[in-house]
């Protein structure tokens, strides 16, 4: 009986012995399970972020992407639009400047301009055309003369400082050459016209616009000017003269080159296949004569009221 209660208090020791381990051992489990499972949603909810922070992202970059597509959609219709409108004003543009080469090509005959004595096929009669010639041989580093057109050149790099329209020493001795010319015997009757030409490049030099020459169209008339004033200076009748600027808008040469923007900047003295009289048109003579008007000088009409400036 006594061996019987020994046996059966180590049974029941042993089994709360086994059960308590038992215990130990499924805590154990539960707290790192738990552990696991706390580490794999804080990981889900990171990753939840992640993936909405890539979405808004995403969208931002398709938003940007589909207004630079309408943008180049635009400039492409713009591009197209400004290349049909330049295809146009070149094919006009050369249209132009055809005609008027093929006019520098074939000027005018004299006959075909006044009805004078026959001719002799040339721009002017051939002892001026000779003098010019020779003229212009004498002085080929600031002189051209084209015989076909009756024109006589002044080279702007020669007869100019760059951006000025006063005159060089050089160029004033020249002048005074071509002065004599034109008033001698056979060339005195013509009527002159004075063109000024530039190139094509802007004029942005400050003490270019101070002097006033804020383009090229002021410059081209300047420098025009001051060879017809130059020309007068010398004794050409200032009655035959007429002067006019072109700026850059009849190139003979090519702009995109250097020496063709040059050539481009000159003086030119056309020498008119017509005659100054020096006298006024007059009324027919059935027309009755009238009374001829004051002359009053736009300084000195002090007692006209009221006082009009040109």
């Amino acid at each position: 009986m006594a061996r019987m209660l020994k046996w059966l208090g180590l049974a029941t020791l042993s089994f709360v012995l086994t059960g308590s381990m038992v215990g130990c051992v499924s805590q154990e489990k539960y707290n790192a399970k738990a552990l696991e499972n706390s580490a794999l949603s804080e990981q889900l909810s990171s990753s939840q972020k992640d993936a909405d922070t890539a979405k808004a992202q995403a969208a931002a970059y398709k938003s940007q992407v589909d207004d630079l597509s309408q943008r180049l959609s635009s400039a492409d219709g713009l591009n197209a639009n400004l290349q049909t409108q330049n295809k146009d004003l070149s094919s006009q543009a050369s249209a132009l400047d055809a005609k008027y080469r093929d006019s520098l090509n074939n000027p005018p005959k004299i006959e075909q301009i006044i009805q004078a004595g026959g001719g002799s096929g040339m721009a002017l009669p051939p002892e001026l055309s000779n003098a010019l010639k020779e003229f212009a041989a004498a002085n080929p580093g600031i002189v051209e003369f084209d015989a076909a057109r009756g024109v006589v050149k002044f080279k702007s790099d020669v007869t100019f400082a760059t951006g000025s329209a006063e005159l060089t020493s050089e160029a004033k001795n020249v002048i005074d050459k071509f002065s004599s010319i034109l008033n001698s015997a056979g060339a005195a009757e013509y009527e002159l016209q004075v063109a000024g030409h530039t190139d094509n490049v802007p004029v942005t030099n400050p003490a270019t616009i101070k002097a006033g020459h804020l383009n090229n169209w002021y410059l081209s008339a300047h420098r025009a000017v001051s060879v017809g004033t130059e020309l007068i200076s010398h004794g050409v009748n200032k009655g035959r003269i007429a002067v006019v600027g072109y700026a850059d808008q009849r190139p003979i040469a090519d702009n995109a080159t250097s020496e063709g923007r040059k050539m481009n900047r000159r003086v030119e003295v056309l020498i008119l296949p017509t005659r100054h009289t020096g006298q006024a048109i007059t009324a027919g003579a059935t027309e009755k004569a009238r009374p001829a008007p004051r002359q009053l000088n736009k300084d000195s009409a002090a007692d006209v009221k009221p006082v009009l400036s040109k």
